[in-house]
C-alpha cells in the first residue's frame, strides 16, 4: 500500500516538507557565504510564509513550489515583508503579497522591472490570486518561466 501524504494542493507544506526546506537552508549555509546569503533568504521566506494566515499560506506555499520548480536559479528572499525571489544580480523578480498584509481581499502575485514580461506598450505585472487550482498552476509557471526567459 503506497505511502498516504500528509499535503494536498490547497492545504499547504506538510511538517516534513518544511523540515526538508530548513535542512537545505542549512546545506546552503555549508557551502559558504553565498549559500549562506541563499539559505538566510531561504529561511525568512518560510519564516514570512509561516506567519500567514492558513488561506494565504496555502498560496504562497504553492507559488513557492511553481516558481522554485520554473525558475530554480532565482534567489529566495523577504521584500519589504514579502515572500520574493531575485535574479543573480539581487534585483527582484517577482514577489507574494498575501491578503492580510494590507488588509485587501485577494493575495497578489507581483513581478518588478526585473522581469520580462515585456510586451509592447502596456503589459500586466500583478494578478490577483484567491484560490490555487490546475488553471491557476499552469498560469504561474508560464508566468515565472516568461520572467526569467
Amino acid at each position: 500500500m503506497p505511502a498516504k501524504t500528509t499535503t494536498t494542493q490547497t492545504d499547504g507544506f506538510s511538517a516534513e516538507e518544511r523540515a526538508a526546506m530548513k535542512e537545505r537552508a542549512a546545506e546552503l549555509r555549508a557551502e559558504g557565504k553565498k549559500g549562506a546569503k541563499q539559505a538566510d533568504g531561504l529561511e525568512a521566506l518560510l519564516d514570512r510564509i509561516a506567519q500567514m494566515d492558513p488561506e494565504d499560506r496555502a498560496l504562497a506555499e504553492r507559488v513557492h513550489v511553481a516558481v522554485t520548480t520554473a525558475a530554480p536559479d532565482l534567489v529566495p528572499k523577504t521584500w519589504y515583508g514579502m515572500p520574493a525571489y531575485a535574479n543573480e544580480d539581487g534585483k527582484v523578480v517577482l514577489f507574494f503579497q498575501d491578503s492580510g498584509k494590507f488588509g485587501y481581499r485577494y493575495s497578489t502575485l507581483g513581478f518588478q522591472d526585473a522581469a520580462n514580461l515585456d510586451e509592447g506598450d502596456l503589459w500586466p505585472v500583478s494578478y490577483a490570486l484567491q484560490k490555487w487550482s490546475p488553471t491557476v498552476e499552469k498560469r504561474v509557471l508560464e508566468l515565472v518561466r516568461a520572467a526569467v526567459s
